[in-house]
């Protein structure tokens, strides 16, 4: 297995970016369909498409990079960078995890494949285009988690909530401005033409901003949604023993460990590590981690249990 992931044609895809997609459950997540056999697959098969929808945008993105990718210290070692996968067969990848990659998404639905073509599209845009202008680049990126969102509603039939919606925007932009961020301090604006156009205490305001919105988004989802009600032992319990229980807003007790996130994000992006990684931040860090496994379980049983 590590054979298979130390392949340049593997690494090229990009595989522990992969997390990203998984924000295509977010729709069955919340509206308790998460283990209802039929949504769920359906769910699997679009993150299944996306991943290799994304890693088509990843190849195209690093072969259009490829001069400034030579400059950056961690990117240098990327497969393309490095020499060690050549540019025309990263191109026929991309291009064969693209086209079978929309195939597969209009066999789903005619609407599922609109979304993927706009995800495809968005990403070419982003590579050629607004990732050299300031706002476009964070803007861009921030998109892409709206797409994953709303195929992921597309594909089940089930809309998620405005302001967990809202949340997923604003936690995007926060991310990609922490990014920014590290990259304008550890690396300077050589490896990037839209960090010519950032100053430090812009992005610094853009990571406040962020954030901030973030924690509000999310908090208004808790208090105004309602979640969806099952019949369980203990629910049943509950309005024996003590029905004032489900009245309650629980879906608040777990705002401490969507602020703990964020500050603990903001704290490793500061102090530059693997801030220009987000995906190896919310995959190593212990605390951080503990905290999305917390909160993970506190929501699936408030909204499956409670």
């Amino acid at each position: 297995m590590k054979n298979l992931f130390d392949n340049p044609a593997i690494r090229a895809l990009r595989p522990n970016q992969w997390i990203k997609n998984l924000v295509l459950f977010a729709a069955i997540i919340f509206t308790g369909e998460l283990f209802t056999p039929y949504y769920f697959w359906m769910s699997a098969l679009g993150f299944i498409i996306f991943c290799a929808l994304s890693s088509s945008s990843y190849l195209f993105n690093d072969i259009i990079d490829l001069r400034f990718d030579r400059l950056h210290p961690l990117k240098k070692n990327r497969p393309l960078a490095s020499g060690k996968l050549p540019v025309n067969r990263a191109a026929e990848i991309a291009f064969l995890l693209g086209f079978f990659g929309l195939i597969a998404s209009l066999l789903l639905s005619l609407s599922f494949f609109g979304v993927a073509l706009m995800f495809i599209l968005l990403h070419i845009f982003y590579s050629l285009l607004f990732k050299k202008h300031a706002v476009f680049d964070i803007f861009g990126i921030a998109l892409s988690f709206i797409l994953r969102a709303y195929a992921g509603e597309v594909v089940t039939g089930f809309h998620l909530p405005f302001w967990l919606f809202l949340t997923i925007l604003f936690v995007a932009l926060f991310v990609a401005a922490t990014k920014r961020h590290a990259e304008l301090l550890r690396r300077g604006p050589q490896t990037r033409p839209a960090l010519f156009q950032y100053r430090d205490r812009l992005l610094d305001s853009y990571t406040s901003m962020f954030g901030s919105a973030s924690i509000i988004a999310y908090s208004l989802f808790t208090f105004l949604e309602e979640p969806p009600k099952f019949s369980t032992p203990f629910r049943q319990f509950l309005v024996d023993v003590f029905p004032e229980a489900l009245n309650r807003k629980w879906m608040v007790i777990t705002i401490p460990f969507i602020l703990f996130g964020l500050m603990r994000y903001a704290q490793l992006a500061y102090e530059g590590k693997e801030a220009e990684q987000p995906e190896k931040i919310v995959t190593t860090d212990i605390p951080l981690v503990v905290a999305i496994i917390v909160w993970g379980l506190a929501v699936i049983s408030i909204l499956y249990i409670l």
